[in-house]
């Protein structure tokens, strides 16, 4: 798992979600089919330019010469016709953003033929679940991040009978969100941070007692935007 591929190394002040947007509305249930059909026919999202900005300002400012590849899993479950995103609760002991939500992933090995290789086998790691290529659905676009990485989001479907098997090193806990509540009208909204003296506008989001934010939530955004239910 990496250790910081979407936030930067210092202390944060969380955003403050608005309490309209704790509250759910009504939604329709979005299937397998529906989103194959969906995501095959819609063109694909660009990120926000001044995210993309801060992120290439800050490896200016690092040094660093080149972006380090890695991959995030959406990994879709359904039951009774409605699909589940699968998400992660960072370990609450680990020394860079703990407790934060995000999608299993790491970085590229040498060992991995390609990024959907690594999506597939950061996930197993993780949280022991597991799919294959036949599950696949796509990948959005790779997405660069102020530690300087180049991260690939796939998605892909899993058994919604799936028995996790959490690793405890990188994950304190596993939960759901349907797919539905990430596409309500504005459910992902820009929130003010503040790190270094600055304050920042990163995408963010409330479901239940989870606060969903940074790359994570700028991901499903993309995800939302490029599907264009709203």
């Amino acid at each position: 798992m990496l250790k910081t591929p979407w936030m930067d190394n210092t202390s944060l002040q969380q955003p403050a979600i608005l309490a309209h947007q704790t509250r759910q509305s009504p939604m329709r249930p979005l299937s397998r089919h529906w989103l194959v059909q969906r995501f095959s026919l819609s063109p694909s999202y660009h990120y926000d330019k001044r995210v993309i900005q801060r992120a290439t300002d800050a490896i200016r400012r690092e040094g660093s010469p080149d972006l380090r590849p890695a991959a995030v899993m959406i990994a879709l479950a359904e039951r009774d016709g409605e699909l589940h995103v699968l998400l992660t609760k960072r370990a609450t002991h680990l020394k860079h953003h703990p407790g934060q939500i995000s999608f299993p992933g790491g970085k590229v090995e040498e060992s991995d033929t390609d990024i959907v290789e690594t999506a597939i086998r950061e996930m197993e790691e993780e949280i022991g679940v597991t799919t294959d290529r036949a599950h696949l659905l796509g990948c959005l676009a790779p997405l660069p991040t102020v530690s300087g990485y180049l991260v690939t989001p796939v998605i892909a479907f899993v058994d919604a009978d799936y028995t996790p098997v959490l690793d405890a090193n990188e994950v304190h806990s596993l939960f759901e969100v349907p797919l539905a509540q990430f596409l309500r009208r504005d459910a992902i909204t820009k929130q003010p941070f503040h790190v270094r003296g600055n304050t920042y506008h990163i995408y963010a989001m409330s479901y239940e007692n989870h606060l969903i934010w940074g790359v994570t939530a700028q991901i499903l955004h993309a995800l939302s935007q490029q599907l264009s239910l709203n």
